[in-house]
């Protein structure tokens, strides 16, 4: 099988395990050195209910940063809510990030379902339908402001009015849409807006294969080459050199969330294993047509994890 581009693989942080900056800083530093394409930031105001004591940075702030401290790393949310900023404020401030970064951001946004978070925020929390719908509209007005010199759109949720923003973005026509989801509408809102899709859920192969034959439906629907979409796999890897390592590695795992081993295999986002085992994991994803990777390790041990699946992994599966 040909690919449009070569396979791309990025970090996943979860600023809200606890990161300070300096720590996604480093973990940045690291990836682009040992050639990783990206590094990507979830978007949540704090961990649970009882994670006070933990720190949640900002995705936009952290990126910001990383935007100076970096060269060729490409910059995404993975997923940006568009419930926690107005469409307007999230265009102009991916904006300003791709011009800080020299044309780097990528830009992964979604409806929103942390419902924990909207209530303790005081942000409204309507129905999944009303998110989806506020989430078309938040992509018509982010276009627009990207690429149009005085954009105007009246919306039910959103309204703008000769909105001209400066900077425009440093790509063109405007920083890679990235959406996430697996249902119908939303398969239908990338088919229309994004350049990619990121499938949420960590679905298993089988799902996977399901979300992207529904994605071909959908952009017959609205007219879209299918292969014009890139697609993408956020999924957990979890790696040791050895399997005395892996295993050792799944009982501290499995102990720090109060689970079994056991527990922890059949449950786990992703995957536990040896390099090769890690690759034997995500090559049927590759096969099937996915073009970047975005992996969350475990918290605190993201640095050897880098390694091993530059060193190990990253090779095979360009080869």
């Amino acid at each position: 099988m040909s690919y449009s581009r070569q396979l791309e693989i990025g970090i996943q942080i979860e600023p809200q395990f606890g990161f300070c900056y300096e720590e996604i800083r480093d973990l940045g530093k690291l990836a682009e050195e040992v050639g990783f394409n990206s590094l990507w930031c979830s978007d949540h105001l704090f961990l649970d209910a009882n994670s006070e004591d933990k720190n949640c940075l900002d995705p936009w702030t952290v990126l910001t940063g990383l935007a100076v401290e970096t060269t060729t790393l490409r910059l995404g949310t993975l997923v940006t809510c568009v419930s926690f900023r107005t469409p307007q404020m999230l265009a102009r401030i991916a904006a300003a990030v791709d011009s800080m970064s020299g044309g780097r951001v990528d830009f992964g946004i979604g409806a929103g379902w942390k419902q924990l978070e909207y209530d303790a925020y005081g942000i409204p929390f309507p129905s999944a339908r009303e998110r989806v719908n506020r989430f078309e509209e938040a992509l018509e007005i982010i276009t627009r402001m990207w690429t149009e010199a005085r954009p105007s759109y009246q919306g039910t949720h959103y309204q703008i009015d000769n909105a001209f923003m400066s900077p425009k973005p440093v790509q063109n026509p405007h920083p890679p849409i990235w959406v996430g989801g697996a249902q119908p509408r939303v398969l239908g809102l990338a088919s229309k807006f994004a350049q990619g899709l990121n499938v949420s859920g960590f679905p298993p192969i089988e799902r996977y294969t399901e979300v992207l034959d529904n994605l071909r439906i959908a952009c017959q629907k609205t007219g879209r080459a299918y292969d014009t979409i890139n697609k993408s796999h956020f999924t957990g890897v979890a790696i040791a050199s050895d399997q005395v390592g892996v295993d050792a590695l799944a009982n501290d795992i499995a102990r720090e969330r109060g689970v079994s081993f056991d527990e922890l295999r059949s449950t786990y986002k992703g995957v536990i294993g040896t390099p090769d085992q890690v690759t034997e994991y995500l090559r049927p994803f590759v096969d099937l047509g996915v073009e970047q990777f975005m992996l969350v390790f475990p918290y605190q041990r993201e640095v050897e994890s880098i390694q091993l699946v530059a060193e190990k992994v990253l090779p095979k599966l360009r080869g």
